[in-house]
C-alpha cells in the first residue's frame, strides 16, 4: 500500500524557511543531518502544533505573493509557484503522519485531534481561494497559446481539476458548507483510526494449555510465549490480531475451537463498546453523500473515480466482475478438495470460514508436499532484504549501503543510502518491519522528503521508507517470513523504487504522485521476482546452514504458486466490490452495517466459506481516509498491468537490461508527468491484456 498524506504536501524545493529557529523546534530550521534526514531524536510532541501553525502562516504568505503578483498569470509565477509552496508545512506533515501510523501514543493522538482539522481547514482555504483560482484558470484557459511540454500541461490541467473538484466553482455559501463537511470527515477519519488501533490492541487470545497449540510451528509458539511473558503471563501463550500472530494460528492450529475464536475476534474487530466503528461509518457515508451532491456528482464513488484511469465506478465494477466469476468458481473446487480431507479424517462438519486457511494448507501439503514452515527456514528477514536489493541491482544498477549511525525514529529501523550505477546518490531508504502496539496493522510505503528539481536546477533526492508488521525474531531464531510476508516485502519495495528512482521535475508529479489505479503497478510487478528461481537461489538461504533453497523445494513453490487463488481472489475482489457498493450508495440516515455487507454478499452470490478481505469496521483503506475510498479495486486494476507487463520480462528474460531500462525510464522515473496508459504502452509496446491477470492467478486454463 502506498501511504499518501492528506495535505498539500510539497518537496523541500524552496530556500530555508523564513521562520527562524523557534524555541529549538527542529522543524523551524534547515536540518543539518546527512541527506537532510529528520533529526528524530530532537523532535518532541510539543513541536508539532507550533511548527504546523508556522508552516500554515508561511504558505499563506506564499499564496498571497502569488495572488498579489502584478504580472499576468503564467505557468512559472502561478502554477509552479504554488507547486513549490509550503516547505515547513511539508516537513512537519511528513514526520507527523509517519509517527501517527508507526509510532503512535495517547499524546500524539491528542495532538492529532487538533493537527488534522487545522491542516484540513488550511487545505480548504487554499483550494477555495477565489483569487488564486482565477489565476490558475487564466493559465488553464490560455494553455493552447503556449508551447508547454507534456509535464507542464499535465500540471496545469491537474491543478485546475483539483481546484474545481475541491469547490472552486461553488458559491460562497456552498464553499462554507463544503469546508464544514471536510472538517467533519477529517474528524471522523481520526475517530475511525483511533478506535481501530485501540480495538486491535485490546484483543488477546490467551492459551494456558500447551496441548491446544498442536500443529502450530515452533516459531509461532515461541513468539506467543514471549508475548505472554511481556504481558506478565509467563508460562502461557498470547496471540493477537496482528497478522504474524493471527494467520499462523488459523493456518496450522489443529484445535478448531481455537481457530474459531481467533477468526471471530478478527471479523468482529471494532464492533464493541467505545471502539465500535459502525456509528462512525454511518456518519462518514452521510457526509460523503452530501459532499458528492454538493460537487455535482451522483455519488461519492463517481467523485473519486473521476480523477483516475477508470473514470467511472461502473468501469471499475466491470473489471472486477470479469474476475469475480472465475474466482468464485475456483472457490467451489477448493472447498470440495478441503471437504474431501475432512471426510478422510472422519470429520462430521462442513467447511466454515475459520477452517479455510487450515484445510487449504492441508490440501497444499497433500497436492504439492509443500510445508510452509520448512519454506520459512529460508526466508530470514535479512536474507529477504538482500533479495530485494539484489533484484534492484540486477534490474536498475542501484546499490544499497547501510548507514548505521543515521537518524532513525525507532531502534528497529534500518537506514540505507541508495547509489546509482555511476556511484551518484539516488535516495535514502528506511525499513521498519516488525509489529508493536504503537503501529497500525498492514504494510505501506511513504516518504520523509519528496523529489523535484528546484528553482536553481538542483536535483533534490527523496527519503523513502517501508513499514511492515512481519514475524518478529525470538530469543533463538531470527525473523522468519511467511510466503505472504516475502511477497509483501517485494510489493512495498516496488513502491519504494517508484519513489527512489523518480526523475520527474515537478514535486506533485514525482515518484508515486500518479493516478491511484496506476500507483500499484510498480509495487505489484516487483512481486513476481520474489519466487523466480534465478533470484531465489541468491537470497533464499537456510538461516542455520546458509545453504540455498534446493531445486526440489523451489519446484514445489512454483507448482503451488496458484494454490488457493480462488479464495485469495474472491476475498480481494469482494472487498473491492464492497467498497464500490458503499461509495456508490447515497445515505441520508443510518444503516445496519452488517446487514449492508450481507446484502452485498448475497447479491454477489459470495461463497459462504469466504469473507470480505476487510469487513467495514476495520476497512481502513476506505474509512480511515479518502485515500482508497471507491479505489480498493485499484489493486486488481493494476494487476492487469503488472501481469501483462511481467509476461514481457518472462519473454525477454527476467533481468533483461533493455526491458528493465524501458520499465525504469517509462514508469519508475516518469511519475505522473505523462498519461499513465501512454507510459505503460511506451514500456510494453501494446495495451494491456486483461487475460494476463487470470493467467497469473491460475484462473484461466
Amino acid at each position: 500500500m502506498k501511504k499518501k498524506l492528506l495535505t498539500l504536501a510539497t518537496c523541500a524545493c524552496m530556500a530555508t524557511s523564513a521562520f527562524a529557529n523557534q524555541d529549538g523546534n527542529p522543524f523551524m530550521t534547515e536540518y543539518t543531518t546527512q541527506f537532510n534526514i529528520p533529526p528524530f531524536d530532537q523532535i518532541k510532541t510539543e513541536h508539532y502544533l507550533p511548527a504546523l501553525k508556522a508552516g500554515i502562516d508561511e504558505q499563506n504568505k506564499e499564496i498571497e505573493a502569488i495572488i498579489n503578483n502584478p504580472e499576468a498569470p503564467t505557468f512559472e509565477n502561478t502554477i509552479l509557484a504554488l507547486d513549490n509552496s509550503g516547505q515547513t508545512l511539508n516537513k512537519v506533515a511528513y514526520v507527523f503522519f509517519a509517527f501517527t501510523e508507526a509510532l503512535s501514543s495517547p499524546e500524539l493522538q491528542k495532538v492529532d485531534e487538533e493537527f488534522t482539522p487545522l491542516l484540513t481547514k488550511h487545505s480548504d482555504e487554499i483550494s477555495m481561494n477565489d483569487k488564486l483560482f482565477a489565476r490558475i484558470k487564466k493559465v488553464y484557459d490560455d494553455r493552447a497559446n503556449h508551447n508547454y511540454n507534456t509535464a507542464q500541461l499535465r500540471l496545469i490541467e491537474s491543478n485546475y481539476k483539483s481546484f474545481t473538484r475541491n469547490g472552486a466553482l461553488l458559491s460562497a455559501e456552498k464553499k462554507e458548507e463544503l469546508k464544514a463537511l471536510n472538517a467533519e470527515l477529517a474528524g471522523l477519519y481520526l475517530d475511525f483510526n483511533k478506535r481501530l488501533l485501540n480495538a486491535t490492541n485490546s484483543f488477546t487470545l490467551v492459551v494456558d494449555n500447551e496441548a491446544q497449540l498442536a500443529g502450530l510451528p515452533a516459531s509461532s509458539v515461541a513468539v506467543a510465549a514471549e508475548e505472554a511473558k511481556a504481558r506478565g503471563m509467563e508460562g502461557k501463550w498470547v496471540f493477537t490480531l496482528h497478522a504474524p500472530s493471527r494467520l499462523p494460528l488459523l493456518q496450522y492450529a489443529q484445535n478448531r475451537e481455537l481457530r474459531k475464536k481467533m477468526y471471530e475476534g478478527y471479523i468482529n474487530l471494532a464492533t464493541e463498546g467505545e471502539n465500535d466503528n459502525r456509528p462512525v461509518i454511518n456518519k462518514i457515508m452521510q457526509a460523503r453523500t452530501k459532499k458528492a451532491a454538493l460537487l455535482g456528482f451522483d455519488n461519492f464513488a463517481a467523485y473519486m473515480t473521476d480523477k483516475v484511469m477508470a473514470k467511472t465506478p461502473q468501469a471499475a465494477k466491470d473489471l472486477l466482475m470479469k474476475i469475480w466469476g472465475p474466482a468464485i468458481k475456483q472457490v467451489k473446487k477448493e472447498v470440495s478438495e478441503m471437504q474431501a480431507i475432512v471426510k478422510e479424517e472422519g470429520g462430521k462438519f462442513k467447511i466454515e470460514p475459520w477452517d479455510y486457511y487450515y484445510y487449504a494448507e492441508k490440501v497444499r501439503q497433500k497436492k504439492y508436499a509443500l510445508d510452509e514452515d520448512e519454506v520459512r527456514q529460508y526466508f530470514a528477514v535479512d536474507n529477504v532484504v538482500n533479495g530485494i536489493f539484489t533484484m534492484a541491482n540486477r534490474l536498475y544498477g542501484v546499490t544499497f549501503r547501510e548507514l548505521p549511525n543515521a537518524p532513525k525514529y525507532h531502534p528497529e529501523v534500518k537506514v540505507y543510502e541508495v547509489l546509482d550505477k555511476n556511484g551518484n546518490h539516488v535516495s535514502v531508504f528506511m525499513t521498519d518491519y516488525f509489529p508493536r502496539a504503537s503501529k497500525r496493522q498492514g504494510a505501506w510505503m511513504s516518504e520523509f522528503k519528496g523529489a523535484c528539481i528546484d528553482e536553481y536546477g538542483n536535483d533534490i533526492r527523496p527519503i523513502i521508507y517501508n513499514v511492515g508488521n512481519f514475524t518478529k525474531p525470538t530469543a533463538t531464531t531470527p525473523s522468519l517470513l511467511t510466503l505472504d510476508e516475502v511477497e509483501t516485502t517485494f510489493h512495498e519495495f516496488g513502491h519504494g523504487l517508484h519513489g527512489m528512482l523518480t526523475r520527474a521535475k515537478y514535486r506533485s508529479q514525482a515518484g508515486t504522485n500518479v493516478d491511484r489505479d496506476f500507483v500499484e503497478l510498480p509495487s505489484q510487478i516487483h512481486e513476481h521476482w520474489a519466487l523466480e528461481p534465478e533470484l531465489l537461489k541468491t537470497y533464499a538461504l537456510h538461516y542455520k546452514t546458509g545453504e540455498p533453497m534446493p531445486d526440489e523445494l523451489i519446484k514445489k513453490l512454483q507448482d503451488a504458486s496458484t494454490h488457493n487463488q480462488g479464495f485469495a481472489t474472491t476475498e480481494l475482489a469482494g472487498a473491492a466490490l464492497l467498497d464500490l457498493y458503499w461509495n456508490s450508495t447515497n445515505f441520508d440516515g443510518d444503516v445496519d452495517v452488517a446487514a449492508f455487507e450481507a446484502k452485498v454478499a448475497k447479491e454477489l452470490k459470495m461463497p459462504k466459506e469466504v469473507q470480505f478481505r476487510y469487513r467495514s469496521t476495520y476497512f481502513k483503506h476506505i474509512f480511515g481516509s479518502d485515500g482508497y475510498a471507491a479505489g480498493y479495486y485499484t489493486y486488481l486494476w493494476a494487476e492487469v498491468l503488472d501481469a501483462d507487463g511481467f509476461e514481457l520480462f518472462k519473454e525477454k528474460g527476467i533481468f533483461d537490461p533493455a526491458t528493465a531500462d524501458a520499465f525504469r525510464t517509462n514508469v519508475l522515473e516518469m511519475g505522473g508527468s505523462e498519461d499513465p496508459m501512454k507510459l505503460y504502452i511506451n514500456f510494453r509496446g501494446q495495451a494491456p491484456n486483461p487475460d494476463a491477470l487470470l493467467r497469473n492467478r491460475g484462473l484461466l486454463k
